[in-house]
């Protein structure tokens, strides 16, 4: 079958605005609603997020941009991709890495996508506002109930699958076209109305007034890598997928770097001033962790005129973020089984769905199993994954030629060779360091067997994913060309 035939066949985006949007939902999620702001408290305020930007934009942005690149360069999901330009069945076992770390992923983030729809149904409801609700003994009596979380974890999978099953047009794009918009209107609002509380413009001072000693911790910078890396979910193989129902001719570095990032950047401050105005306005901790979201936040509404409507806001806003990286994350999953078996996109998405949800219910069961699979898959799994698409795209295609010959085509932002050793150097030395730095800042605390179980876990993972696919792999077809391209 010739390259257009291929092309022909499979499934696209039907409009450069739905793909935008489903980039800009699968990175936006729980990195940018939940976590940045406390991040952000915890690390110096706006030094915090002078750091964040750097390094999103000097890292993730040209790391994006060569995932997307090579996800519409081979038109394949990750196992096909390494397929088609390493051209070898051992080599196709680094995409079966960056798979199975996207199935942990998706296994202990899909539990907090069920708690974000515990809280968006409850804020329906107008619990938060009800006479002598207490933030602290709803969230426990959540958590602490095996058979509720185990159930929104269940509604969760199942809403995925239910979006999934249609298919990129009609499933993904439809559905992200009208929530991520919705999102950032929901959080402009409740920002305008944070600004307009006595003490609100003092969480805006706190952002924007940095306590520069901060840039001088190596935590800081780690930190604002770490989110970086996460927020953006470079690496995940999202990127690549989704930039393999890219049309030939469509704007990667545009659309896959430039304004996924923007967006993002755009959507984690919304998240901060959506939040700090409300923390100083009513005394609350900025530093407070996850709890700040789920205990601190919500004692706010009923002080608030018109309260409720408040909390459906900003409870619904966070489940949409959350459930379209949910999306993302999951696709990841169901575009590689359907290319690599006989499986239809049903059957793809209900083995991809059903075993996810098998593996996420420890997680829903206990949080902290889900922070071990956080600090295992954070801290080793995903810069391993993020690492194998790197030599992918760096070190086998090569930066020079994928620059000239697929980055740049029918681009309106230029990429100069800037881009070539920032793709081959910078960002493996940089995603080592975080390996690196993990191990040794985890000697001698509690998370020290934890480290080593998690880096025997990564060894373990690679050289098994290697042998299998070794065995079981397949050869692209003679009469393909090298890795879809020219």
């Amino acid at each position: 079958m010739s390259d257009s035939e291929a092309r022909t066949a499979r499934e696209e985006w039907g409009s450069r605005f739905g793909f935008l949007m489903a980039m800009l939902g699968a990175m936006v999620g729980a990195g940018n609603i939940w976590r940045m702001p406390y991040t952000t408290g915890q690390n110096g305020g706006g030094a915090f997020l002078v750091a964040y930007v750097l390094l999103l934009y000097v890292i993730a942005v040209p790391g994006l941009m060569g995932e997307t690149m090579i996800g519409r360069y081979t038109n394949h999901g990750v196992i096909g991709a390494f397929k088609r330009v390493f051209r070898t069945r051992s080599a196709q076992g680094l995409g079966l890495v960056v798979l199975l770390v996207n199935v942990a992923l998706m296994s202990y983030y899909a539990p907090t996508i069920g708690w974000a729809l515990y809280y968006a149904a409850h804020s329906l409801l107008f619990t938060f506002t009800q006479s002598g609700f207490q933030t602290t003994a709803f969230w426990q009596g959540f958590i602490n109930d095996p058979a509720l979380v185990i159930g929104m974890h269940t509604v969760t999978m199942v809403a995925i699958a239910g979006v999934l099953v249609f298919g990129i047009r009609r499933g993904i794009e439809r559905v992200v076209k009208w929530m991520i918009p919705l999102l950032v209107v929901a959080l402009l609002a409740v920002a305008a109305m944070g600004l307009t509380l006595d003490g609100g413009m003092e969480g805006v001072a706190f952002v924007f007034t940095p306590d520069w000693n901060y840039l001088t911790k190596g935590s800081t910078w780690v930190a604002a890598l770490s989110q970086a890396l996460f927020s953006t979910g470079l690496g995940w193989g999202i990127a690549l997928t989704y930039g393999s129902y890219l049309g030939r001719y469509d704007d990667v570095p545009l659309g896959g770097g430039l304004f996924t990032a923007v967006g993002n950047t755009s959507i984690g401050l919304l998240a901060v001033f959506a939040t700090f105005p409300i923390v100083f306005a009513f005394g609350l901790q900025p530093s407070a962790g996850s709890n700040l979201l789920f205990i601190s936040i919500p004692k706010v509404f009923p002080k608030l005129p018109g309260g409720g409507l408040w909390g459906v806001t900003f409870f619904v806003s966070f489940f949409f973020a959350t459930f379209t990286s949910g999306l993302g994350i999951t696709e990841v999953g169901v575009t590689t089984v359907t290319e690599e078996t006989r499986l239809s996109r049903t059957g793809a998405v209900l083995s991809v769905c059903g075993v996810i949800w098998l593996l996420g219910i420890p997680s829903a069961y206990s949080t902290t199993f889900l922070g071990w699979m956080d600090y295992v898959c954070g801290s080793f799994g995903l810069p391993l994954a993020t690492l194998s698409i790197v030599v992918l795209v760096a070190w086998k295609l090569g930066p020079s030629r994928a620059r000239v010959i697929e980055l740049n085509r029918n681009t309106g932002v230029y990429v100069g060779t800037w881009w070539e050793p920032i793709m081959k150097y910078v960002i493996p030395v940089v995603i080592v360091f975080i390996i690196a730095y993990g191990a040794v800042s985890s000697i001698g605390t509690p998370n020290q067997s934890l480290m080593v179980a998690g880096l025997v876990i990564i060894a373990v993972l690679l050289a098994a994913s290697v042998a299998v696919m070794h065995v079981i792999g397949t050869l692209p077809d003679a009469t393909a060309a090298d890795g879809g391209g020219e």
